[in-house]
């Protein structure tokens, strides 16, 4: 009798077994992050790269390949990593994190470009901002912002906020304009958004695109 039970038991644990393999090697599974834009798998590839913090070095570099396509012998575009390009936008031309923003990195997920730090909310104004939203985060938390880069004229571009996240909370897009304003610093700039980060760039830049985990800048050509 216990002989029977034991070869049941094995009997179980092999079909168990056989089922995991199953599942595993039939059933389609997500081929990479899913993107928050649009709620479905991005695929796996060299290009997705991930979360990368945001470095003067990776400003640097992302600065002497915008400056390499200044030169009339220099390439006519050049493609940056998300910590190249964000650490140059938001280090050197844009200049519009927030005042206490710390552990800064960028991701590019489907054709949005991504930065994420953790901040004081008061660098968003607050309760009085924030509202009920206010009421559910702490002093401190993670802020996400999701957007594209347009250009507007030859010397001045946006990062075009589509999508911001506070702590947990997707924050709905008729509150947007005011958080980003919060962000803003200097004048209001002609041309720019209410949902914009203004970024002065060189005039020789004609168009900046977001897809395969990358950033390409054009410059003009004549």
């Amino acid at each position: 009798m216990k002989g029977c039970l034991r070869r049941l038991g094995c009997l179980v644990i092999i079909i168990c077994l056989v089922a995991v393999w199953y599942w595993y090697a039939r059933v389609e599974h997500p081929a990479g992050p899913i993107n928050p834009a649009t709620g479905t798998a991005i695929p796996a590839t060299a290009a997705n790269l991930g979360w990368q913090p945001l470095t003067a070095t990776d400003a640097q570099r992302g600065q002497a390949a915008v400056l390499s396509l200044g030169r009339q012998s220099g390439p006519v575009f050049a493609n940056l990593t998300p910590a190249e390009a964000a650490s140059y936008i938001f280090l050197v031309l844009a200049k519009q994190l927030p005042p206490s923003a710390k552990n800064a990195e960028a991701a590019v997920i489907g054709d949005r470009l991504y930065v994420r730090a953790d901040v004081e909310l008061k660098d968003f104004g607050g309760s009085k901002q924030l509202g009920p939203l206010g009421m559910l985060l702490g002093e401190r938390d993670s802020v996400r912002l999701g957007g594209t880069i347009n250009m507007l004229k030859p010397g001045l571009a946006e990062f075009l906020v589509q999508e911001v996240k506070l702590g947990r909370i997707d924050v709905p897009s008729g509150l947007i304009p005011r958080l980003v304003t919060q962000i803003k610093r200097g004048k209001p700039v002609a041309g720019v958004s209410q949902k914009g980060l203004p970024m002065v760039m060189p005039a020789y830049i004609s168009d900046v695109r977001i897809s395969n985990g990358k950033i390409t800048l054009y410059k003009s050509v004549k």
